[in-house]
């Protein structure tokens, strides 16, 4: 579809310039893990979708969920993205933004798990 592209970056220019307050918070951890090696990116369009946070080696998707995401609907929605970004061969992990106030170690070690090779 032409012009969709265009539209999904400039959505995602928007996204990165107004972050909620939880992609913040974990944005300033992800990016200090350059130095491990890890290259995450945030507000990143992957096919039709803007992901919140991708790191594309080893490929995965950090998304940070609202109370929105809790309607049938919404979850439904969710379900057919990951579906869509794991064919397109990447992990998927999500956090509820109450997991990002309440425990953002537990939230950190859960991304750490899969970008770190296992032991």
């Amino acid at each position: 579809m032409p012009g969709m592209s265009s539209e999904l970056a400039q959505r995602a220019r928007w996204l990165r310039q107004n972050m909620t307050p939880h992609e913040v918070r974990v944005w300033a951890c992800l990016r200090d893990w350059r130095a491990d090696g890890f290259k995450f990116r945030r507000q990143v369009v992957l096919g039709p979708y803007i992901v919140d946070f991708a790191c594309f080696r080893p490929k995965i998707v950090v998304e940070l969920d609202g109370g929105q995401h809790t309607s049938d609907d919404h979850a439904a929605r969710d379900a057919c993205r990951d579906a869509s970004l794991r064919e397109q061969g990447f992990q998927v992990f999500r956090a509820w933004n109450h997991e990002v106030d309440d425990d953002i170690d537990a939230v950190l070690d859960g991304i750490r798990s899969l970008v770190e090779p296992k032991q």
